[in-house]
Parts: structure tokens; sequence; C-alpha cells
């Protein structure tokens, strides 16, 4: 029984689950449904953002997880703290992403999957879903893979570490209460900052990060920047995931946060921001400094190799700090990847999914979590299992689907039944259509890269260039078309009680013959690559 409230003389909504109506249960703090006074004061409005607060907090930290590890870690062992300036670029667009998520999330009460799904037709609700099914599921054995790679540097039992973890993984969600769940993943989220004091163990040098933190450049030398663009967009790819974007909506859903305390959540999405740029430049900045004049500089193998470097530089206290940091947040990682997979699968299937239901007012969405959680542990735990491989192919195929995330995410946002005065500005459009069309070109250049390894620079440049050529003739095209449409502007008056009308009641969107066109192609590229990107791994694995 959950403590759902509801009036007769409330307008309908689209909330598809029952359970996500009702008291906010955060944490640090409880706000009633009925609750509709004005925060006044310091004190009140803080004790309001307390409640508030998780959403963005974990989704951001949760990205900081065991891939975030390995990519941050490989950037300053092999680089130094040349590549920081990445992190800075990537900021706006972690918020602006996610911003558009909670806002979609807070407004409609319905997920990410099905709303692609009641918006696009079957075909790319399917797509989204199974995409994402497949992709978080081995996003989850890298999760594994960290939790082992930490295990055997403390001296715990491998098999032993991993089967506790998911024990804890899977209990932590079974108890049928969200609250107690986003305690323990607050405090998963306090861990993280265990990076810090690695931070000042090894005292990097401040001023040399500071300046590469906001001066671009790419170092070595001209026929490295194959590699280091492949770096780059790892660090794309394992900063802005596809799976964030569902989890953040459902989790925002869950939480039962509406359109009235839109504006405590984005700052619960700034904390989460900079406490996940705080980690990655930490990373970057310690490794760095471990590393430089070693024997190790330039030769990343994982994860454990750095836990080992800081303990060859400054002690052991620094390299048990990095594997109790990296087994948190595989722990976190884990806990994200698994609940934005049962949360789009419950949506779409119309299963009950809700943290706020015991496990049997939810049998499948308990089903799926822990189906999920307990293969990836077997996976890992199989002798043999090419766990490299399956690292380096889940951030290949995570860059390769990341514009269709991206592209989804836009039209969503612009649709005016689905938000109605929450629809995108016009800045927000043109920032995020650039970031799409970035995305694209590195997700070609991704792509081509896996299939073709010796892939030269004056390649990569002539990709970059064409695709930068399309982005400026769609930018001017959008442009004069907005001139010509002129549309009329949007009432924003009384956005922070409008909510979604049912699903069912919405008119079908009329797509123009330039999208039908553009998602055509996207259609065909994306199963494309994704076909020859595998086909590309399994060589690898068979080779081996």
């Amino acid at each position: 029984m959950t403590d759902t409230m509801t009036t007769s003389s409330a307008p309908r909504t689209a909330v598809l689950d029952d359970a996500h109506i009702g008291d906010i249960r955060g944490a640090l703090g409880t706000v009633k449904l009925d609750d509709n006074g004005e925060r006044q004061g310091l004190t009140a409005k803080l004790k309001t953002l307390l409640a508030i607060v998780g959403p963005g907090l974990i989704v951001m930290v949760g990205d900081n997880d065991a891939g975030a590890f390995a990519t941050y870690g490989q950037a300053g062992q092999n680089y130094g703290t040349h590549l920081l300036w990445t992190l800075l670029l990537l900021v706006p667009v972690l918020y602006v992403n996610q911003e558009m998520v909670l806002r979609l999330g807070a407004v409609t009460g319905v997920g990410h999957a099905r709303l692609i799904l009641e918006r696009f037709g079957k075909f790319w609700g399917a797509f989204s879903v199974i995409d994402l099914f497949f992709l978080n599921a081995l996003t989850l054995v890298t999760e594994f893979i960290g939790i082992a790679l930490a295990a055997g540097y403390l001296g715990l039992p491998k098999v032993a570490a991993v089967l506790l973890a998911a024990m804890i993984i899977i209990a932590s969600a079974f108890t049928g209460s969200f609250r107690r769940f986003e305690r323990v993943a607050m405090i998963l989220c306090v861990a993280s900052l265990l990076l810090v004091p690695i931070y000042f163990l090894v005292h990097p040098a401040t001023g040399q990060m500071a300046r590469d933190f906001v001066v671009p450049s790419l170092p070595g030398s001209a026929g490295e920047l194959s590699t280091i663009m492949l770096l780059i967009i790892g660090i794309v790819g394992t900063t802005v995931a596809p799976w964030q974007l569902f989890f953040q909506q459902s989790y925002v859903i869950d939480k039962r946060i509406t359109p009235r305390y839109m504006r405590y959540e984005q700052v619960d999405l700034w904390i989460g921001i900079v406490i996940v740029v705080i980690g990655g430049a930490a990373m970057m900045g310690f490794t760095a400094a471990a590393f430089a004049g070693a024997h190790g500089f330039g030769h990343f193998t994982d994860a454990a190799g750095i836990a080992t470097g800081l303990e060859a530089k400054v002690g052991r206290l620094a390299g048990v700090l990095f594997a109790i940091a990296l087994l948190d947040a595989s722990i976190i990682g884990a806990f994200a990847v698994s609940l934005s997979t049962a949360y789009a699968i419950g949506d779409v299937l119309g299963m009950k999914h809700s943290l706020h239901r015991g496990l049997g007012g939810a049998k499948g969405f308990y089903a799926v979590y822990a189906g999920l959680v307990a293969a990836a542990a077997a996976i890992v735990l199989i002798p043999g299992s090419p766990l490299g491989l399956l690292t380096e192919g889940v951030q290949t195929l995570a860059g390769v689907l990341l514009p269709s995330a991206s592209v989804f995410l836009l039209l969503l946002c612009n649709d005016k039944q689905v938000l109605g005065p929450w629809v995108n500005r016009l800045r927000t459009n043109a920032f995020t259509a650039a970031v799409v069309g970035v995305l694209v070109a590195l997700s070609v250049i991704l792509t081509a890269a896996v299939l073709f390894p010796g892939i030269s620079a004056g390649t990569i440049l002539q990709i970059m260039a064409g695709c930068g050529a399309a982005g400026v003739l769609a930018a001017g095209y959008a442009l004069l078309k907005r001139r010509t449409d002129a549309p009329e502007p949007i009432d924003r008056t009384g956005r922070d009680s409008w909510r979604m009308p049912p699903l069912e009641t919405l008119t079908k969107p009329v797509m123009s013959t330039t999208r039908k066109i553009g998602m055509s192609a996207l259609r065909t590229y994306l199963l494309s690559a994704m076909v020859l990107v595998v086909i590309k791994i399994v060589q690898v694995w068979l080779g081996h």
C-alpha cells in the first residue's frame, strides 16, 4: 500500500503509476502533497531543498562510475592534465541535457521510453528500450569489473566481493521504501568525495591544472591524434551517457517532484555537476602526478594499476582510498544503471514500477532489476570472460548511440502537447542542436576508428570538416524556416501548476518531410553502425 493521495477536483494527468503521486519522502526530508505554501526565509527554503535533493546528485555521481575511473585515469596517466579542459566544456552539456529530462519528468509524470513510444511510434519506442537494455546490461558488467579490481587490490576474495556487492545492490532496492533506498544512495554519494583527500596526498601542480582546465590543448604528436580523439570521445561517452536521461526522468517521477519544485531540482542538479567535475578533475590530476616520470607513464592498464601507481608515489593509504572510491563508484553506478532499465521497461510495458512499492506490488519491476544485477555479476565471475574487451565495447556502443538519445530529447522538449508552457526556449534549442551536431561527428569518428584502426589524423579532420559543413547548412535551413514560419510566442503563465494531460488525449504529432528524412537517416546510420561495431568486437574476441 502506498501513501498515494488524489482528489476528484484535480485535473487528470498522464502519471502512469499511482505510487508516483503523494508526499515527497526524500532521504533528508519530507514535503507533504498538500503543502502549497510559499517558502519564506532561508531556513524554509533549505529544508525544502534537502527534501528535494537526490535525483540530480545521484545521476551525476553515478556518472563517475567504474568506466569513468578507467577513462579519466587513462587520460591522466597517458597525457597528464592536458585533457582537463574537456570537463569544463562538458559542464553546460551536462546541465542542459539533464535539465531537459528533469523538466520532462516533473511536467509529464511519464518516463522517457514511454514518451518516445507514444510520440514517435512503436519502432523508436522499441529501439530505445531494447538498445538501452543491452547497453545497460553491458555497462553493469563494467561496474562489476570495477568491483573485482578494487577487491583484488584490497586483498579481498574476488568471488565473495562480487557476490556481496550484488546482494547489497539488490537488497537496497527491495525494501519497498523510496526513502531507505535514497539514503543508501546518498551515503554512497558522500563516500565519492574520498577522491579529494587522495588529491591532497599526491599534491598535483595546481597552477598547471588550472591552466589546462581553461586552455584547450592536444598533447602528443600528429600521429597520436586519432588515439587522443578516441580518448576524448571516451570522456564524452562516460560523462554524457544515454542511461542518465532515462534514469533522471524516471527518478524525478518516482520521487513525486512536480513543476512547483523545479528550481530546487535545478540546484540539486548543479550540486551533482560540481561534484562530478571535482571528481573527474581530481582523478586526472592525481593520476598525472603519480605517474609523471615513472615507467608507467603512457602505459595505462586498468583502474587497479592506478591504485598501484598511487601507492608507489605516496604510500599505501592513497592506493587504499582509491580502491575504496572505485568500489563505491561501481556500486552507485550499478544502482543507477539497473534502475534506469527497470524503470524504462516498466514504463513501456505498463508494469507497476516504483520504489515506493514492495516486492509484491511490483514483481516485474524488481525482477528486471535483480535479473540484470545477477547476470552482470555472473558474467564477471566466469573464468576467461573478455572483461577488457567488454569494457571497450560498452564505451564504443555508448558513443555510437549518444546522438539518438539527444535528438529524441530535443524533439520531446519542443512538443507543446507534452510540455505546454515548459517547452524549450530558442537559446536552449540552439545550444542543444549544436551539441547534437558535435555528438554526431564524434560518433562517426568513433565508428570509423573502430572499423579502421589505422585511420589517419587527416581522415579524422576531414570527417570533422564534413560534419561541420553539414551542421552549418542545417543551422542555416533551420534559421530560414523559423523566419518563414514565424511561430507564435509561448504563453508561460501558470506553468508551476501545469501538468501534461493523459497520453490518450494527446493528438499524434505530424512529422514534416524534412524530419522524416532526418529520422530515417539517423535510423539507418544507428542500425548500420551498431551492427558493424558488434561484428568488429566479435572479430577481435575470436582473434584473441
